[in-house]
């Protein structure tokens, strides 16, 4: 049987797949390949690259080390640039490449210990991409160029946006590619703000969530017959922006600990999956 993960985009919620992949990696549960959207691109990359506990160790000294400004440095002109439509954008990526290349410099995605695809999205025909070779750190700066927010990427003739403004669960490709048990890792999204986000940043990412999170529930309809579909339920109530990377270490912990639960309880097969985990 071959097992893929699946990790879905949501920017600073990100850090919940870091949670589930601790669970996982404690049940010695492995994938033969891993395909990502824009955050969960770069969780799914390192996880591919670094595969077993000892590298989801890593990746969590990582979250844990991250401010908004090493991910989305604020810009006033920059943004007034987006604003007046002398720009495509409104946060340099700048900071993101340094953090990546920083980690992952001279990775390859057909090179990776665990094969790893990279979803994006051409800006031109809306067409979804899938990247399975060439320079990592480019099809990660592809993947999570967040429509508005960051610059469209020029890669192999295309140009590219964020995976998720299409499929930001790419369970699809996971199937294509030939699996037979495909775990979904998603972020979730914040379900229980006390008031809406403050920033324009922080109200894109999170309306961004809110419309890409029911593409899930469509193709777990649409696949659950056809493979061994396990999503693992995220955490809700929260009430975490997308752009807020101070809670990274509370993200991990919950829900590396409501995985934990889940998989103890044996509930990783039927339907239902996409409801989240009550805390």
């Amino acid at each position: 049987m071959k097992t893929a993960f699946v990790l879905a985009g949501g920017g600073s919620l990100g850090a919940v797949e870091v949670g589930m992949l601790s669970a996982l990696a404690d049940e010695s549960i492995q994938p033969d390949l891993v395909v990502g959207t824009s955050v969960g691109a770069v969780n799914g990359v390192w996880y591919a690259t670094h595969p077993g506990p000892e590298g989801v160790l890593a990746l969590t000294d990582l979250w844990t080390s991250l401010s908004r400004n090493d991910v989305f440095p604020i810009r006033p002109v920059r943004g007034l640039l987006g604003v007046l439509g002398l720009s495509d954008h409104l946060v340099p990526s700048t900071a993101l490449r340094r953090l990546l290349r920083a980690h992952l410099s001279g990775t390859t995605l057909e090179n990776t210990p665990v094969p790893a695809h990279v979803g994006a999205t051409d800006v031109l025909s809306g067409e979804e991409v899938l990247l399975s070779e060439g320079d990592a750190v480019d099809a990660l700066m592809a993947s999570t160029a967040i429509p508005a927010v960051f610059p469209p990427v020029s890669l192999g003739g295309r140009y590219l946006m964020d995976g998720g403004a299409v499929n930001n669960n790419p369970v699809s490709h996971a199937v294509a590619l030939g699996a037979d048990r495909v775990w979904v890792l998603p972020t979730g999204y914040a379900c229980d703000l006390e008031r809406p986000p403050r920033s324009a940043l922080a109200m894109a990412l999170h309306a961004l969530t809110l419309l890409v999170n029911h593409r899930l529930a469509v193709d777990v309809e649409r696949y659950r017959d056809e493979v061994d579909l396990r999503v693992v339920p995220p955490l809700c109530p929260l009430s975490v922006s997308p752009a807020d990377f101070s809670r990274s270490r509370e993200l991990i912990d919950a829900a590396h600990e409501s995985t934990v639960d889940w998989l103890a309880a044996g509930r990783t097969g039927g339907p239902g999956l996409t409801h989240p985990v009550t805390r």
